[in-house]
């Protein structure tokens, strides 16, 4: 049985603002969250390539090692943007077509496939991974077979901690208790 602890990276200045891409250092109350947050070690850390991932994950413990596929999609000429400057006709069509690239960037067909492919190759007993919200819920959508367009419903807060694991019939979800 193999088994992964998802967590997604402490809050940053762009996050709060809705900024699309960029690589942001943690805020301070997210680096003052993340010290709060205790993870009991198990296994090796992965993160994304940016410092939010790498901070992040350095605060829950953890020893950094990075893993491109792990990165936020590639957000094009959207990056560096906020939501109220990205055309909402462009952002809409994103989001309901898995397809789509009116951003010339990543598209969520894509974002999903690479989230699948990341999933297949993880074979260790125990791993825990640290990316931002959107690669958390694209690794979700993969892991429950559902469609691309499903990581637009999903939310995953700052910080949060999500935990599969893989039997036979596939990946299993465990939500915490609380």
């Amino acid at each position: 049985m193999t088994e992964l602890r998802l967590i997604a990276t402490a809050h940053t200045p762009a996050l709060r603002r809705a900024v699309f891409g960029g690589d942001d250092h943690l805020d301070e109350a997210g680096r003052n969250a993340a010290r709060f947050l205790h993870i009991p070690t198990r296994g090796p850390w992965t993160c994304a390539p940016t410092h939010a991932a790498h901070e992040t994950t350095t605060l829950l413990g953890g020893t950094p090692i990075t893993d491109e596929t792990l990165a936020d999609p590639h957000y094009g000429t959207w990056t560096g943007h906020t939501l109220d400057q990205i055309d909402p006709t462009d952002l809409h069509t994103w989001l309901t077509d898995p397809t789509a690239t009116p951003h010339d960037g990543e598209s969520l067909t894509h974002l999903h496939t690479r989230a699948r492919t990341w999933l297949h190759h993880q074979t260790q007993p125990a791993l825990t991974a640290v990316a931002h919200p959107i690669t958390i819920r694209a690794i979700l959508t993969a892991a429950l077979d559902l469609p691309p367009t499903a990581i637009r419903r999903l939310d995953v807060a700052p910080l949060t901690i999500t935990r599969l694991t893989h039997h036979r019939d596939g990946w299993h979800l465990h939500l915490p208790t609380g």
